[in-house]
């Protein structure tokens, strides 16, 4: 196993640790002598910086493969998913606004299944990729907020309707490019069907044959 996929599968191995982190009570609400908020934003951002990372040794390596392309959108999804449900369990996000960023996140997921299923592989796009940083920056602001910096807290509530904001948009944007790319797959199916079809009938065979025989 290369390097890039080993950092995703360290990103998915932190995901238990952080909720153990974050839903455990602790005396004194400390771990090893740090405030355990401290601790929980730390960890998450450890694992953020492997989303990256994983990213960029792979494609400077030239080490992408398929295994890493499968593993590393399940390993974000499993990493933020077990944040936002924390932060709900501890009251600091909306179970609402939760639910629909998570929603949006396994339709994504069942979107692209469906693509490839089709032979359509769908990148991941610009305002994909912002909507993963927002999540991040609204999970670590509320997190700090919770405890040793609270005034952090009402910017991570607003970073939080900024991320379901970007989560409904790039929604759309995914499901308008994959109704582009389906079509664009269709027409070229049967543009490819009316060439090898397009054999000529009737008298044009006859004439043909004609010609082969002069």
């Amino acid at each position: 196993m290369n390097l890039p996929n080993t950092l995703t599968l360290v990103r998915m191995f932190l995901v238990p640790l952080l909720v153990v982190v974050l839903l455990t009570e602790f005396e004194g609400r400390r771990i090893l002598g740090m405030p355990k908020e401290l601790v929980g934003a730390a960890i998450f951002a450890l694992a953020s910086i492997t989303d990256w990372l994983d990213g960029y040794i792979a494609r400077r390596r030239r080490q992408v493969t398929w295994l890493g392309q499968m593993l590393d959108p399940i390993a974000d999804k499993l990493l933020t998913s077990a944040a936002f449900i924390s932060l709900v369990q501890l009251g600091l996000a909306p179970a609402w606004m939760v639910a629909l960023i998570i929603g949006r996140e396994f339709a994504i997921t069942g979107l692209r299944s469906l693509a490839y299923t089709r032979g359509i592989t769908i990148p991941a796009s610009r305002l994909g990729k912002i909507k993963m940083g927002s999540q991040v920056t609204a999970i670590l602001l509320l997190i700090l907020g919770w405890g040793p910096m609270p005034w952090l807290a009402p910017i991570g509530y607003i970073s939080l309707w900024a991320v379901m904001l970007l989560a409904v948009a790039s929604a759309v944007d995914y499901y308008r490019r994959f109704q582009r790319l389906l079509n664009a797959r269709v027409t070229d199916v049967n543009v490819t069907r009316q060439r090898r079809g397009g054999e000529p009938r009737g008298p044009w065979v006859f004439l043909r044959i004609g010609w082969a025989f002069a």
